[in-house]
C-alpha cells in the first residue's frame, strides 16, 4: 500500500456548519474543490474563485461556477475560507485576506470547518505537526491501528484533503497531518491526541520569523483539555517552549532520541523504550522494522508509539504495526541496488535539516541535490557533506548558490542542471567508486535540501521522475548482464 496516497471515498461529506450562510471561498486545488463541495452540499452559498483560470475550470468537476471574488462585497459574507497555500499574513497577506480583515469576518481553512463538523460526532482526531516526518508519523499512526482492526481515516497535508474522507460517526479515528498554514487557518482546533514532532527552520517566506513559525506550530495544543494528549519531543528548545505552554489540564507525554528520559517515550540507539517513574513499562529493538531506519525514523516512532498508547492500544499491537509498515514513498525510499549501487529517493527532504536525516543514513553517497533553496541554503550541512558525500550533482535554478557552498566545504560537485543527467553522471560516479574498491556500497541518494517547483509541481513530482530514471537504468543494465539480478 502506498500510504503517501491513501484514499477513501467521501463524495457525499456533507458539512454543513454554515448551512443557509454564505461563504467565499479562495484556492481550488484539491483541498479548496473538495471543501467547496461539501459546504455546498451541506446548504451554504459558495462563492469560489482562484487566479488561475485551471482552478476555475475545475470548479465545474463538482457542479459549482466560479464567482469573481474581487467583484463581491466581503460584508454580505460569512466567513472567507482560504486554501493553506495562499498567504495569511507574510510576505504580505493576499488581497482576499486584506478584504476579509476589512470586513470583518473569519478567515477559516478547510481543516476547521472539518474540525467543527466533527465536534460531538464521538468521533476522535490524531493531529500531527511538525518541520520534519510528520507525514511518516502520520502514515504510521494510521497503518498501526488500521492493522489493530480500529475504524481509522488518514489525510490532511499527507496527501488526502480533509473533506475526501468518510464522513465522521462515533467511534472513527482521524489522523490527520497538519501544516503551519494549516493551524494557521483553525481556531477552534483541538486535537484528543495532537502529536509535535521538531521545529526547524522552514517556511519563513510565510511567517517573517522561526519565532512566529514555532508560535503556529505550538497552537496545535491551545485549546487541549480534559482527556486530551499533548505528545511532545523535548529534544528542541522550541519544542520544549511548546511543551512548557500546554494547558494545564491535558496530559504531556514527552519524547526524545537524545536521552533516556525518566517519564515518556525515548528512542536511544535504536531501542524504543515507555518510560514510568525512571522504569522501563515496554518497548521494542526498532531494528526489526525495516522502514523505520534512522534517528528521524526513531523519533517518528516514538511519537508513533505514544500516540498509539494514548489511544489505548496494547504493545505488542503496537510493535507489531512497526514491524510490518512499508513506509512512504519519497521518504528514504530505497528503489534498487543496480550494478552494487543502492538508489534511494528522499525527495521529501526539502530543506537542510530534513535532507540531513538521510545523508546522515548513509555513507559514500553520490548526492542529488538542489531545486529553490531554502532560507539559509544547505550551509548547515557542511560538516556532514565532508564527512558523508564523495560528490554532490545539482539541479534546478539554485545549483549555484549550493555549488558556492560545497566548494568552500571542500567537496567535489558538479552542475548537471537536470535530473536526467545527474542521475547517469552520479550512477557512472558510483560505479567508478566500486571499481575502485571502495569499503562500502555506494549510494546514489536523491535527498535535495531545496523545494521542487522550479522544475516539478510538488516534490511527489520529482520523486517519481527520479524513480522512472532509476527504472529505466535498471531495465538497461538488465539487458546488457541477462543473467544478473540488477533488483
Amino acid at each position: 500500500m502506498n500510504h503517501s496516497r491513501e484514499t477513501f471515498v467521501g463524495e457525499n461529506f456533507v458539512a454543513d456548519v454554515f448551512a443557509s450562510r454564505r461563504v467565499g471561498l479562495f484556492g481550488l486545488g484539491r483541498s479548496g474543490l473538495a471543501c467547496a463541495r461539501a459546504l455546498a452540499a451541506g446548504g451554504a452559498e459558495v462563492l469560489a474563485w482562484d487566479d488561475a483560470e485551471g482552478g476555475r475550470q475545475r470548479l465545474s468537476e463538482v457542479g459549482l461556477a466560479a464567482v469573481d471574488l474581487h467583484k463581491v462585497d466581503f460584508a454580505t459574507l460569512n466567513a472567507l475560507v482560504l486554501s493553506p497555500g495562499v498567504p495569511l499574513t507574510h510576505p504580505v497577506p493576499h488581497w482576499t485576506v486584506r478584504k476579509a480583515q476589512e470586513a470583518g469576518i473569519e478567515i477559516i481553512g478547510d481543516t476547521e470547518i472539518f474540525f467543527r463538523q466533527l465536534a460531538g460526532t464521538g468521533a476522535k482526531l490524531v493531529a500531527i505537526t511538525g518541520t520534519n516526518g510528520k507525514s511518516t508519523t502520520t502514515a504510521l499512526i494510521g497503518h498501526v491501528l488500521q492493522q489493530a482492526g480500529l475504524d481509522v481515516a488518514v489525510g490532511g497535508n499527507i496527501g488526502t484533503a480533509v473533506f475526501d474522507l468518510p464522513e465522521p460517526v462515533h467511534g472513527r479515528i482521524y489522523v490527520i497531518e497538519m501544516s503551519s498554514f494549516q493551524i494557521d487557518l483553525s481556531p477552534t482546533l483541538k486535537p484528543d491526541v495532537g502529536v509535535l514532532l521538531n521545529i526547524t527552520e522552514d517556511h519563513l517566506d510565510r511567517h517573517g520569523t522561526l519565532e512566529n513559525y514555532a508560535a503556529v506550530k505550538a497552537r496545535l495544543f491551545a485549546n487541549m483539555g480534559a482527556d486530551d494528549v499533548a505528545v511532545v519531543s523535548v529534544d528542541d528548545a522550541w519544542c520544549r517552549k511548546a511543551c512548557d505552554a500546554v494547558p494545564a489540564a491535558a496530559r504531556r507525554v514527552a519524547i526524545s532520541v537524545q536521552e533516556r528520559l525518566e517519564e515518556g517515550v525515548c528512542t536511544v540507539n535504536g531501542v524504543l523504550e515507555e518510560r514510568t517513574g525512571g522504569h522501563t513499562a515496554m518497548g521494542m529493538d526498532l531494528s526489526v522494522a525495516r522502514a523505520l531506519r534512522g534517528e528521524h525514523n526513531w523519533q517518528n516512532a516514538a511519537a508513533a508509539w505514544a500516540a498509539c498508547r494514548a489511544l489505548k492500544l496494547n504493545g505488542n499491537l503496537i510493535a507489531a504495526g512497526f514491524r510490518s509498515f512499508g513506509g512512504l514513498a519519497h521518504r528514504m525510499e530505497q528503489l534498487a541496488s543496480i550494478d552494487g549501487v543502492l538508489f534511494v529517493n528522499d525527495s521529501k527532504a526539502t530543506n537542510a535539516d530534513a535532507a540531513a536525516r538521510s545523508l546522515g543514513s548513509f555513507e559514500n553517497i553520490f548526492w542529488i541535490a538542489g531545486g529553490q533553496a531554502k532560507t539559509g541554503g544547505i550551509t548547515p550541512l557542511a560538516e556532514l557533506l565532508e564527512q558523508r558525500v564523495r560528490k554532490a550533482f545539482l539541479i534546478g535554478e539554485d545549483a549555484p548558490l549550493l555549488a558556492e557552498t560545497l566548494r568552500q566545504a571542500g567537496v567535489a560537485h558538479e552542475i548537471t542542471g537536470d535530473m536526467e543527467t545527474a542521475v547517469k553522471a552520479a550512477f557512472a560516479a558510483a560505479q567508478q567508486a566500486r571499481a575502485e574498491g571502495v569499503a562500502r556500497q555506494p549510494v546514489v541518494l536523491l535527498a535535495p535540501a531545496c523545494a521542487s517547483f522550479d522544475q516539478y509541481r510538488s516534490f511527489e513530482e520529482r520523486g517519481d521522475h527520479f524513480k522512472t530514471l532509476v527504472e529505466a537504468l535498471r531495465r538497461e543494465q538488465a539487458a546488457r548482464q541477462p543473467g544478473d539480478d540488477a533488483t
